[in-house]
């Protein structure tokens, strides 16, 4: 199956705003002729594609708000280009007749904008000034949300309450009988004054706290709690992975760990875990972690809003970075902006230094990977019947380079000599933001995977030992259970906040076991010889570093993370540079394969890696391995557990100098003064009020 070519593709784009565009253009004719069952069919075109519209494009819903032709707008466009069709047609004292259809169609507008205006205030209400997981908050006085059909989704609102009217006008329109009008514009106002009653309910039973009592809550429960490390996190709804990745590291610290974030969606993207996780939107709220005991803030990533935290003075800030790599990307001038930056190995300690970007050696700390103490070690060549390659190519990136990516100028060539040879199973992982920028990666994305497609339907794998299916559902039941929250559908930001309160002990530990129960599970219930696209959150991209024998990749933090495992991987030179070239630039490169755009040495790579007496790289992997990911003893997590226990130390040594250096200039309480010193300011204050006149 081939992409469609750009001209279709644009015109199905335009399609979903193209057919109410035309439905509304013949309505509006139909009623000025009049014309009674073009007007009957227009209209029931324009009701259908509103249906379509809010059940398969509701970003197509959006855009039409934002330009002002939202769903209220074309409902009542729409209902008054049939009445106004009705009342052009032939016959005596038609516009006496059908006012009360006119009269019974403004009422249930006005009662739409009441209901409007009261989910409004309900969502107001309900919208607490932070949010929290982990962390109990049944103090805050939440109640279980109003249906979301009442309060968050307006227009399909409008348009299920107001088919009833829609469908009379439609009959009165066919038969010239106002009765039919009449009864359905009166049923859709009794059931809008029923939401409206519905919502006014909501409005005047036990609302949620105050902001101010949220605010209050909170700082006492961070008075109690004492958090010393937090993880400070703020993305897109595709970046929750860079943070992800470093909370069982956090879990592991000594103290009491805090997760804040800065974006409410981003509350359900963070994994299962215990920590403590609040989301402080505004500026203000944030910087009452000053008051806190916070010590050390942990950075996954840079944002726009990072330097909104840095303001604190009595907090210390390491950069730990979500991957490293010998793109620019991974020595970003922002880094000089905290007090440390933390890196795996020596390797990202030298890149600093050449890229000279203002961060001091001195603020270089290595303290490995700890994320990666689930790769398993090289076992020796593949022992089974296929030889598991894993292509995992990076994204285009935003400048434009084609060496970024593989997946434009030799992707497919790299699958194709891979699916070549009967003794391979390809898993590819294309990185999720592939496309994002350059269409061309898109579009070779498409085209990979059709190829691997075809070749599955070519060559179907054996299936799976009996059972496998029912093992995999049972562990997929069981890991379900203990990680998702059980939301109802209507549930808001305030409800999930209720629910997900203080977790029981030891349930990320659980959770941990269950995923890693159900990754074995999930590759037992494969067919044997069937590639696979992965593309999901699970099995997680670790998960596949262990189930492969080869690596294929980009200049990527793929290939660092890969190499503790100190298997055979291989990396694409798209660049136009010769391989000493790309080595010299590029030092995570310097133990692998380098394939050419023709792919014309996947054939020898295989071969090297079936036949461990043609691996010739063993060694330059151990060595470069040790380089980029610093040394096995003491562990990852140990050192950085040491780094952040001096840091925190570091922290509390500057509170208590800045403690020593303010408090002379601090006045003391007003009962604690003595009468001498209240006598010299009352005396001091008499001195600056201003002379009488005269």
């Amino acid at each position: 199956m081939q992409p469609l070519p750009p001209v279709l593709r644009s015109a199905a784009k335009a399609l979903p705003l193209a057919l109410p565009a035309v439905a509304f253009a013949v309505q509006a004719a139909a009623a000025v002729v009049p014309h009674v069952p073009l007007l009957v069919v227009a209209t029931a075109a324009v009701l259908g594609s509103e249906a379509a519209l809010h059940r398969w494009w509701p970003g197509r819903v959006a855009l039409l708000a934002k330009v002002r032709a939202d769903t209220m707008i074309r409902r009542l466009t729409c209902d008054f280009l049939l009445l106004v069709g009705v009342l052009r047609l032939d016959g005596p004292h038609r516009e006496s007749a059908y006012l009360p259809v006119v009269l019974g169609l403004l009422l249930f507008y006005a009662l739409h904008f009441a209901t409007h205006a009261a989910a409004i205030r309900v969502r107001a209400t309900r919208t607490l000034p932070l949010l929290t997981r982990n962390i109990d908050a049944s103090a805050l006085r939440i109640t279980p949300a109003p249906p979301a059909l009442l309060t968050r989704r307006h227009g399909l609102r409008l348009l299920l309450l107001g088919l009833p009217a829609s469908a009379g006008l439609l009959l009165t329109a066919a038969s010239d009988r106002t009765e039919y009008a009449t009864a359905g514009i009166a049923l859709s106002a009794a059931l809008t004054a029923a939401a409206l009653a519905r919502l006014g309910w909501a409005l005047v039973r036990r609302r949620p706290a105050s902001p101010d009592e949220v605010q209050a809550w909170f700082d006492a429960w961070l008075a109690d709690y004492r958090p010393t490390v937090g993880l400070y996190f703020s993305g897109g709804a595709s970046s929750a992975y860079q943070a992800n990745m470093w909370l069982d590291a956090l879990a592991g610290l000594d103290g009491r760990p805090l997760i804040v974030l800065r974006e409410r969606f981003m509350m359900q993207r963070i994994g299962a875990t215990d920590i403590p996780v609040v989301c402080l939107p505004k500026v203000a709220q944030l910087l009452r972690l000053e008051q806190s005991a916070l010590k050390l803030m942990i950075h996954p990533a840079n944002s726009g809003k990072t330097s909104q935290v840095l303001r604190i003075p009595t907090i210390k800030h390491a950069f730990v970075n979500h991957g490293e790599s010998d793109k620019l990307s991974s020595c970003n001038p922002y880094a000089k902006a905290y007090d440390e930056v933390w890196v795996a190995g020596p390797a990202a300690r030298e890149r600093y230094a050449l890229a000279d970007v203002g961060v001091r050696d001195a603020d270089v700390v290595e303290i490995g990977r700890p994320q990666l103490a689930s790769i398993a070690p090289y076992a020796g060549p593949p022992t089974g019947p296929c030889t598991t390659v894993l292509y995992a190519p990076t994204w285009e990136g935003w400048d434009g380079n084609p060496g970024n990516t593989s997946v434009v100028l030799a992707g497919e060539n790299i699958v194709g000599a891979l699916l070549a040879d009967p003794g391979v199973r390809l898993l590819y992982k294309p990185h999720p933001m592939t496309g994002s920028v350059d269409p061309r990666a898109g579009a070779a994305d498409f085209r990979i995977r059709a190829m691997i497609g075809r070749a599955n339907r070519e060559r179907p794998g054996p299936p799976p030992g009996p059972g496998a299916a029912a093992e995999l559902a049972r562990r997929a039941s069981e890991l379900e259970s203990l990680s998702a929250s059980s939301f109802r559908d209507a549930a808001d930001d305030a409800e999930r906040m209720l629910v997900q309160g203080a977790p029981e002990p030891g349930r990320a530990a659980s959770v941990a076991a269950a995923t890693e129960a159900w990754e074995a599970a999930h590759w037992a219930s494969l067919p044997a010889r069937e590639h696979q696209v992965v593309t999901a959150a699970q099995p997680a991209l670790y998960s596949c570093f262990n189930e492969a024998d080869l690596l294929i990749s980009d200049v990527s933090s793929v290939v660092t993370d890969y190499l503790a495992g100190e298997k055979p991987y291989a990396v694409a030179n798209t660049s136009g540079l010769d391989d000493a070239l790309f080595r010299e630039a590029f030092p995570t490169a310097g133990a692998a394969t380098l394939l050419t755009p023709d792919a014309a040495g996947v054939p020898a790579l295989l071969e090297s890696v079936r036949r461990p007496g043609d691996d010739g790289l063993a060694e330059a992997r151990a060595a470069l391995k040790l380089r980029l990911l610093g040394p096995s003893d003491p562990p990852s997590r140990v050192r950085f557990g040491d780094a952040a226990r001096r840091l925190c130390e570091v922290a509390d040594e500057h509170r208590v100098r800045m403690a020593d250096r303010l408090l002379p200039a601090i006045p003391a309480q007003r009962g604690a003064r003595t009468q001498e010193a209240v006598e010299e300011a009352d005396a001091e204050a008499e001195a600056l009020e201003p002379l009488p006149e005269g």
